[in-house]
């Protein structure tokens, strides 16, 4: 396998800058996932390590070789793309082996047995060798299309979002199948997707995207717990992160804060006031996940926020509710057999021990509780 090195790359089609000055590093064997929203650019790096596109700035290093003028058939890839592109009318093993039938590989038939034997055994489908693809499900359809990608050993996979037209129960196992295969075969893979927890769940390392820049890269850990800014947040968990506006005030050695036009205080956890200091705006954000909050039907302390229950979506064993505070809706999660009703006053509670602080003027990340348990690395 290899190593994958980007550096400075543009890509631009027409008035669009698909890619602007993109600088990355995908480790050797590392599982590496390229996230972001529709139109981030992600489709197009991938298409420019594999060749299918070319940069009109910047350098492509596989492996330690600039291959800029290197054509995709000669680079050593093997790409999966969100459309099966199976031949309709081969058998899953010839569309397997197709790869290795190849003028460009002209392996023996021996051989490419041997290769398809091992991958489909892998893929678990290795009973349905002699099947049409008009005879197979859309997850085993998709398995041949990976076990295709696989047969041979390239330098890098590169998967554009091949799990997206698989329903949810088959996604998640799906999931599961291609980290074991990722791990078993020690490959460095590069995986575009626009589901959060897809990116969380299979990623060695994440790298976000949005207008054809890199916003961040780091663990799915640090994505979650200290995102370089506001947009960032907004990406990872369910419910959206709450993003409250707020004023800090300072009083000798204490900081509080006032949100959603209320006279309650908030305070700080120590460990963050010094950076808060150090902020140079008053103007703070306070983001807040729906599991660091708390409800009560009565008030039972000052630190608690009245509001109105504004909607409840149950999702298995708890619920997600969202309560009006001074016209702010905020999402908060709770188990479903203490949820409130539609229009009920209740009082909610912010658990500062795990707020995210960014700064009101740029929305950029500026600290949070227990800094010393996350590392994020914040590009852009």
């Amino acid at each position: 396998m290899a190593q994958i090195e980007l550096e400075n790359i543009t890509k631009q089609f027409g008035d669009v800058k698909a890619l602007n000055n993109v600088n990355l590093t995908v480790r050797d064997n590392e599982f590496f996932v390229l996230f972001g929203p529709a139109g981030a650019g992600k489709t197009t790096l991938l298409k420019t390590i594999a060749g299918a596109e070319f940069p009109e700035k910047g350098l492509v290093r596989i492996g330690g070789e600039i291959a800029n003028h290197i054509e995709s058939k000669d680079r050593n890839v093997s790409m999966v793309f969100e459309n099966y592109a199976l031949y309709p009318n081969l058998s899953v093993f010839d569309n397997i082996a197709s790869p290795m039938r190849s003028k460009l590989y002209k392996k023996d038939e021996e051989f490419i047995k041997t290769a398809v034997d091992k991958v489909t055994k892998m893929m678990k489908i290795n009973h349905l060798l002699e099947r049409k693809p008009s005879q197979l499900s859309n997850g085993q359809r998709q398995r041949v299309a990976l076990g295709r990608c696989l047969v041979r050993t390239p330098n890098v996979f590169l998967m554009d979002e091949p799990l997206a037209h698989l329903d949810a129960k088959l996604r998640h196992f799906m999931r599961g199948e291609l980290k074991e295969m990722q791990t078993s075969i020690n490959s460095t893979t590069i995986y575009v997707t626009h589901d959060y927890m897809e990116a969380m769940s299979l990623a060695d390392r994440i790298a976000v995207l949005n207008h054809g820049e890199i916003i961040q890269i780091g663990t799915a850990q640090e994505m979650y717990y200290t995102p370089c800014n506001e947009f960032v947040a907004r990406l990872f968990g369910e419910p959206e992160i709450n993003i409250l506006e707020g004023n800090m005030y300072t009083e000798a050695d204490d900081i509080y804060f006032k949100v959603l036009n209320q006279d309650v205080l908030l305070h700080p956890a120590q460990d963050t006031i010094g950076a808060l200091r150090d902020a140079g705006t008053n103007s703070i954000h306070i983001g807040m996940r729906g599991n660091d909050m708390q409800f009560a039907f009565e008030k039972p302390g000052d630190e608690w926020m009245e509001g109105t229950v504004y909607a409840n979506e149950p999702i298995g064993n708890k619920v997600i509710m969202t309560v009006l505070i001074a016209d702010k809706k905020i999402s908060l999660t709770c188990p479903n057999d203490t949820v409130a009703e539609m229009d009920q006053n209740v009082y909610v509670k912010f658990n500062m021990t795990n707020a995210i602080y960014f700064n009101g003027e740029t929305e950029k990340f500026i600290t949070r509780n227990n800094m010393s348990r996350y590392t994020a690395k914040k590009e852009g």
